[in-house]
């Protein structure tokens, strides 16, 4: 079952973290758990979820790709400045289980970066042993 986010802010960062947590299947000790998120506006990252850090991470988003670039996408749907950040991301990222458990570092955490809300985003989590 995937994941649904709801995002609040037209760039926004989730941490999704527990919600993943939560779809390792019991019985898989070693493996490893991907993460997808399935929209083209939007990326699921591992980083620390401090946060001044991700309001460091949407200003120099911002920055690489600014709000109005005058990008021919915009006439179709005002966005491209989503899709453009969206490149900057993954769609996806893995993540080994050890234990049963997400081996994440000590700060890190799975973020949902999304460049084009607020909107409701579906995550899909596939772990395998």
């Amino acid at each position: 079952m995937p994941i649904q986010v709801e995002t609040t802010d037209r760039l926004d960062i989730v941490d999704i973290t527990a919600e993943v947590e939560k779809r390792v299947p019991d019985g898989i000790e070693r493996g490893l758990c991907t993460v997808f998120v399935q929209h083209t506006t939007a990326g699921v990252v591992v980083n620390e979820a401090e946060q001044r850090l991700l309001g460091d991470i949407e200003s120099y988003l911002r920055e690489l790709v600014p709000d109005e670039g005058g990008y021919a996408h915009d006439a179709l749907d005002g966005n491209a400045d989503s899709h453009l950040r969206a490149l900057l991301l993954d769609e996806s990222v893995s993540v080994p289980v050890r234990d049963g458990a997400l081996a994440l570092g000590t700060w890190q955490s799975v973020l949902l970066i999304d460049c084009d809300g607020p909107r409701t985003r579906s995550v899909t989590v596939t772990c395998t042993s």
